[in-house]
């Protein structure tokens, strides 16, 4: 692509630079632009015509040299520079397609919800002619093809390309082309482009927002219409009017199930208050009662029936569980995560950490307390809904009064207009039948006049009849020739291909059809290619399992360590589980130990003190005797 740069100072806002450059453009062009892009108008189609050629070559996935030959034999009509800017741009296309799906990829990405995959083209397109051929066509033809695209799609890419280029699209271009040559022909062109497509942007923005306004549609006014005298008013009474329609009563709101739980504790709190110390009476507890009842009713004989009970192979035997790779892997990952809290809990506990039950405790009264003030809260809001409930009924009820009353007078004014409408309209029917009287009078003169008329046509009728049966027996004449005519020479057709036809056709499996297509071989060579495939095929093949062999068995290896690690962790904690049950013990003997003594200790002593206190009563009762 032919570059040039604009040697004159930096701009010092985006309307200078707008202008600068428009002017430029107009002082000068090259030949070779000139040459290929000068065109008067209609840069739209061509771009459209592009479009569907890329979706074609999309979809067909075939030789890029094949389908710019079919391409230019389809626009063998089109002019020449038409026909040389849609085959350069969809070539262009083509060849850069990785540099231009970087940018495509993301865009759809992001916006995959404003956007459709079959206006992929479209995107494409555009950004090959900002990136590659934008000098060359000039901001004004441009935006000509933009606009006459979805100039709102078209805002949406141009802002994410321009607002990207010089970040992550120019790093994922410096991976598949030379750093140096991005920068100077591909991110400085679109650097110098940068005010004056911001400006373009900033109109597209603008006639976008002026697009989703919404319209006023203009008022109507009343046409006056002259009174006629021919035309009489209409003679049906005016319709009486529609009764009011009686509004619906609205459903109340269903009660929350927060609410329903909440009334429900409210009503098993004092029960649970009551059955606090059940303890300290010797009843049955209700699973007590429950167990009592199934013994009691399990010794009962109906409707019982014997089994044979479990298979004695499966009584006997207790074979190990055999671990999956999932399992294993999770079970190492258990016993890692219990072996680093265990190893928190104890950093913790030796920095000087503290046991959170006073915590505890404080936050548990406090919930308590939050609880029964929004109990509280709870029963004044129902209180409140069930006198606006009252409320609410109690104008209910008024309203139906009221709107009785009103139906009843409405009744009641139907009733006497449709007396007066059926008065009416027997006066109506009494004129209507003196009407017919009479015109029935005058009908009786015209009666024989008809039935001549009548004659008359009948004969005529039966000419005309009789002039179409012979014209319709010619007709079928002479379809019957032509059609047993058809059939003479259909028989001849079918007598000549009766005949045998001798067919004598060499194929010889070493030489090529000549059709000098790109590909072409012969028979004998296209066997040979595909043994020579399907050899290196199953090659691949065999190297691919080898491999794969070898990944399964360095993961078994892996498998085993993990779960010879989980064995050793496991008899580790086994061990240690066991002593100190054992130390448990110990402490407990010892402690039921001391317990008996001092338990033996107490009962002596208590035996003393009775035996004391029976010797003073026994000396008292002596010395009142004496």
């Amino acid at each position: 692509m032919p570059t040039w740069e604009l040697k004159t100072d930096r701009p010092t806002s985006c309307l200078q630079a707008f202008l600068l450059a428009k002017t430029f453009h107009h002082s000068y062009q090259s030949p070779l632009t000139a040459d290929r892009y000068e065109m008067a108008s209609g840069y739209g189609s061509l771009a459209r015509e592009a479009i569907v050629l890329l979706d074609r070559f999309s979809a067909g996935r075939q030789c890029l040299d094949d389908f710019m030959e079919d391409a230019s034999k389809d626009l063998q009509i089109m002019d020449a520079m038409h026909k040389k800017f849609i085959l350069d741009v969809v070539s262009g296309c083509i060849e850069n397609q990785k540099l231009l799906d970087v940018v495509i990829d993301v865009f759809y990405g992001q916006n995959w919800k404003c956007v459709s995959r079959g206006d992929r083209s479209q995107f494409v397109i555009i950004c090959y002619l900002a990136t590659f051929s934008l000098d060359d066509l000039g901001l004004q033809r441009f935006s000509i093809i933009i606009r006459s695209l979805d100039i709102k799609k078209m805002h949406t890419f141009l802002t994410f390309f321009f607002t990207n280029l010089t970040t992550w699209i120019q790093d994922e271009w410096n991976t598949i082309y030379d750093a140096a040559h991005v920068e100077k022909h591909l991110i400085s062109p679109l650097q110098r482009w940068r005010p004056e497509i911001d400006i373009l942007m900033d109109q597209f923005a603008v006639k976008i927002s002026l697009g989703n306004q919404v319209k006023k549609s203009p008022s109507k006014t009343t046409k006056p219409q002259e009174f006629s005298f021919t035309k009489f008013p209409h003679t049906r009474p005016r319709p009486l009017p529609l009764p009011e329609l009686i509004p619906l009563q609205e459903k109340s709101k269903p009660v929350s199930l927060i609410y329903s739980y909440i009334q429900y504790f409210l009503w098993t709190l004092p029960h649970t208050n009551t059955k606090q110390f059940r303890c300290v009476n010797p009843h049955k507890s209700e699973t007590t009662k429950v167990e009592i009842n199934e013994d009691l009713d399990s010794k009962l004989k109906f409707n019982s029936f014997q089994s044979s009970g479990l298979p004695s192979s499966n009584k006997n035997n207790m074979w190990p569980i055999k671990l999956n790779n999932a399992a294993i892997l999770r079970q190492g990952a258990l016993y890692e995560r219990e072996v680093d809290e265990e190893l928190q809990r104890m950093e913790r506990l030796v920095e000087g950490a503290r046991e959170p039950s006073s915590f505890l405790q404080w936050q548990k009264e406090m919930r308590d307390k939050d609880l029964l003030e929004e109990l509280a809260s709870i029963e004044r809001r129902r209180l409140e809904g069930r006198i606006s409930y009252e409320e609410a009924a109690m104008a209910r009820t008024r309203l139906i009064e009221r709107n009785q009353k009103t139906a009843q007078l409405k009744k009641e004014e139907t009733a006497q207009l449709m007396r007066r409408y059926a008065e009416k309209r027997l006066q109506e029917e009494k004129g209507l039948r003196d009407l017919v009287q009479q015109v029935a009078e005058g009908h009786k003169n015209s009666k024989a006049a008809r039935e001549k008329l009548q004659k008359f046509k009948q004969s005529i009728v039966k000419e005309v009849a009789e002039q179409r049966r012979e014209l319709l027996r010619h007709a079928l004449e002479e379809a019957q020739a032509e059609l047993s005519r058809k059939f003479e020479v259909i028989r001849e057709i079918h007598a000549i291909e009766s005949l045998p036809h001798l067919r004598v056709r060499n194929f010889d499996y070493a030489e090529s059809a000549g059709h000098e297509l790109l590909g072409e071989m012969s028979l004998v060579e296209l066997k040979e290619r595909l043994a020579l495939l399907k050899e290196a095929q199953q090659t691949e093949e065999h190297e691919k399992r080898e491999l794969i062999l070898e990944e399964k068995q360095n993961k078994k290896q892996l498998l085993l360590e993990k779960l010879d690690h989980i064995n050793v962790h496991t008899r580790a904690l086994a061990q240690a589980s066991a002593s100190r049950s054992e130390i448990k013990a110990r402490l407990a003997v010892r402690q039921a130990m001391r317990q008996d003594e001092s338990v033996l200790a107490l009962q002596k002593k208590l035996e003393e003190k009775q035996l004391e206190r029976q010797r003073l009563k026994q000396s008292e009762s002596l010395k009142k005797k004496a």
